[in-house]
């Protein structure tokens, strides 16, 4: 459709596209003559705005005779048109300050990055914890805690413990249960779930205990594997619902829905976490009804073919874009890095 696009069609489907944007309120091509001092007349204009409706970039409203953009034009303008820009240093500073100040803090990056990205984006934010791609085993503790019971502390590779008490047939001493848990340590070092199932597969007939925390490890590393699409931790609410799209009960109980329930977002995750880049889902793209009047704005972050997660923005399909991927970008940068000198001690990103 590129090609279908005079100059001067593109640049008043840019203009009409910022307008909305920055109003919500259909444009004229009165405004656009006024604002603009375009060298051509309101009646030239009208007619390429008819065209571009006729392409399918724009619409009107059966109350006005202005015009708003349609998936297809917000989605021409994010490819073609809109204007690439970048976070002010001053707001870069701060927000790798902020991060600076729970570098540790591996649990409160999530709400730190929820709550910065709502702020700059003037949008409600999504973001999932960073997970490994595959379970994958760090470290076992076997702690003696009764002469029958056994407290197992789980480690996997992106810091992910689990801890479960476990029954024995008869005493186990705590030295005892310090050479199995080395044992192990040593056999399972950075395997996945299949290599260790496979590993008790080939020592079938070994003690029944040793079994029996195999079979706990491998459970709780399923577990694991089975909960890496969940977690979606949202913020902003209060950002999306002062924008007019939600003047409307339905569409304020539509909204806290989707943060609250992740519903339309959790089908996207997996599609950014495979995808480099920015992903922007705008409407009807979603295949999903409740998503069709928004758009988000995705990417990840972590550490490449080892932990990742995700950051995104939600909002209506009138989304300021370029400050939106902008901060998405950004703020998901600040994090591989993070993960980077958390996991290995230097900075990596995608």
């Amino acid at each position: 459709m590129n090609g279908e696009l005079s100059e001067r069609r593109r640049l008043i489907l840019k203009l009409v596209i910022q307008e909305y944007i920055d109003g919500s309120v259909p444009i004229s091509s009165e405004l656009l003559v006024r604002k603009y001092g375009l060298a051509v007349s309101s009646a030239t204009i009208r007619n390429e705005l008819a065209a571009l409706e006729e392409l399918g970039y724009l619409t009107h409203l059966h109350t006005s005779a202005g015009r708003v953009p349609t998936d297809a034009g917000y989605r021409f303008f994010v490819e073609n048109l809109m204007d690439r820009t970048a976070l002010t240093l001053t707001e870069q500073r701060m927000i790798r300050h902020q991060f600076h100040q729970v570098r540790t803090e591996l649990d409160q990056w999530i709400q730190l990055a929820g709550a910065v990205l709502a702020r700059t984006a003037q949008n409600a934010s999504v973001v999932t914890a960073p997970r490994a791609y595959q379970a994958r085993f760090k470290h076992l503790e076997l702690i003696s805690i009764h002469e029958t019971t056994v407290l197992l502390v789980l480690v996997l590779f992106d810091g992910t413990i689990r801890q479960q008490t476990i029954a024995c047939d008869g005493v186990r001493p705590q030295d005892e249960l310090s050479r199995l848990a080395a044992r192990l340590n040593d056999r399972w070092a950075d395997t996945t779930v299949e290599r260790i199932r496979d590993s008790v597969q080939e020592r079938e007939g070994s003690d029944a205990f040793e079994a029996h925390v195999a079979d706990v490890v491998i459970r709780s590393m399923e577990w694991f594997e089975d909960q890496l699409n969940g977690g979606i931790h949202s913020d902003g609410l209060m950002e999306v619902l002062s924008q007019p799209e939600f003047a409307k009960v339905a569409r304020i109980r539509q909204i806290v829905e989707i943060l609250q329930r992740g519903r339309g977002i959790g089908p996207l995750i997996p599609r950014a976490l495979a995808s480099d880049g920015v992903q922007v889902v705008i409407g009807g793209e979603h295949g999903h009804d409740d998503m069709r009047e928004y758009s988000v704005v995705l990417t990840r972050y972590g550490i490449d073919g080892e932990v990742a997660g995700i950051v995104g923005v939600i909002g209506p399909t009138r989304m300021a874009y370029p400050r939106a991927i902008s901060a998405v970008r950004y703020i998901a940068n600040v994090m591989s890095d993070l993960l980077g000198v958390f996991y290995n001690g230097e900075s990596t990103r995608y």
